[in-house]
């Protein structure tokens, strides 16, 4: 009942006060500054916090960062329209505020400058870089003021020493973690199709997904949320290899049917926790097949996390350094470009469009 409550009311806030605030907010972000659209106005501000609390906390399986970096654009944006600045200015200083979104979001400053040039901007430019690294810096010094410096996730034993011969375990985690980035891509976009064919309200549509989400916590309260318990469990090798088809088809589903919802809410942790289930099950499948090399799971489920993002959002350096500073494992870095590689080879062998560009070219579409 509270699952399906929080998530009318946050649909409602949005539908009512700023639409803009549906669903992760950074295809927006990106067409804002490609020139596409404006900026939000400052009233999106509170509807996202609030949304994105009332529909993460009621239990869908939504992540954090999407809402961190679509608040921070605005705020950025609105500082910078207060201030009269010019509109180079202007772009520049919201794509900084976007970065220190991501960088909060996630503890991770690298990653949240990276994001910036790669994903946001998608090419280098000098003022762009130099006010992302300052906003990442200065939000992670307040974040970490306020709540402690620790990485998202805890690794045991590292660093880890990974032979060279192993490398190619990693890149077929690679490939497989790619195949199934595509089927992620693609099972979000049809939920979205088959959810506008339901004949109903919006905020009766969230409804009735909020009472999924809300049976779903009360059942396995582990399940709900951004998924930050599942990649955990992955990491330290807890999960059942038994379970892990079952635990990543029900994420998959409620993950996509949680974003159909538009209330506000990211894709990132979900994907993330995807990627750390599709990495264990390679790695279990690995260790059976090459016990040798494949002593330890640990390791597959960091390039899991970071294929998943490379093939989905066909961001690479941003995935490898996000999840990096997620796991404080350094050691990792030529595993981790393997299975990047691998999974953008497959992704765009296989045609598909990275998942931000596609939302963004569907809410086009529905503008028209």
């Amino acid at each position: 009942m509270l699952g399906s409550l929080s998530a009318f009311i946050a649909s409602w806030m949005v539908r009512r006060l700023a639409p803009l605030a549906s669903g992760s907010g950074i295809p927006h972000v990106e067409a804002v500054l490609a020139g596409l659209t404006p900026s939000a106005s400052v009233g999106l501000i509170p509807v996202k916090f609030i949304g994105g609390l009332l529909a993460i906390g009621g239990g869908l399986a939504l992540g954090r960062e999407g809402p961190s970096v679509q608040m921070g654009a605005t705020a950025a944006s609105t500082i910078g329209r207060l201030l009269r600045l010019g509109p180079v200015d202007c772009r520049s200083l919201l794509a900084a505020g976007a970065g220190a979104g991501l960088a909060t979001a996630f503890n991770a400053p690298a990653a949240g400058a990276i994001f910036v040039l790669e994903e946001l901007v998608g090419r280098f430019e000098a003022r762009t870089a130099c006010s992302a690294l300052g906003a990442s810096v200065s939000a992670i010094l307040v974040s970490r003021a306020l709540q402690g410096g620790h990485p998202d996730f805890v690794v045991a034993d590292s660093p880890m020493v990974i032979s060279v011969s192993a490398q190619l375990l990693f890149l077929l985690t690679g490939l497989a973690v790619g195949l199934l980035s595509v089927l992620y891509n693609r099972t979000i976009l049809v939920t979205l199709r088959l959810a506008e064919r339901i004949n109903v309200g919006v905020e009766i549509r969230a409804a009735i997904i909020g009472a999924f989400g809300g049976l779903i916590v009360w059942l396995t309260p582990h399940l709900a949320g951004g998924g930050d318990w599942i990649t955990q469990s992955a990491i330290d090798g807890t999960l059942v290899w038994t379970a892990l088809p079952m635990l990543y088809v029900l994420r998959l589903v409620f993950g996509s049917v949680s974003y159909a919802a538009a209330t506000p809410g990211g894709l990132f942790a979900p994907m993330v926790a995807l990627g750390a289930l599709a990495g264990l099950g390679c790695g279990d499948l690995a260790h059976v097949l090459s016990p040798t090399l494949a002593a330890r799971t640990t390791p597959f489920v960091v390039v899991g996390m970071a294929a998943m993002f490379a093939g989905a959002v066909r961001a690479p350096l941003t995935g490898i350094i996000l999840v990096t500073e997620m796991t404080n494992t350094p050691s990792l870095l030529l595993p981790l470009l393997s299975g990047s590689f691998a999974a953008m080879f497959v992704a765009d062998a296989m045609g598909e469009a990275p998942i931000y560009q596609a939302l963004r070219v569907r809410a086009a579409g529905e503008k028209r």
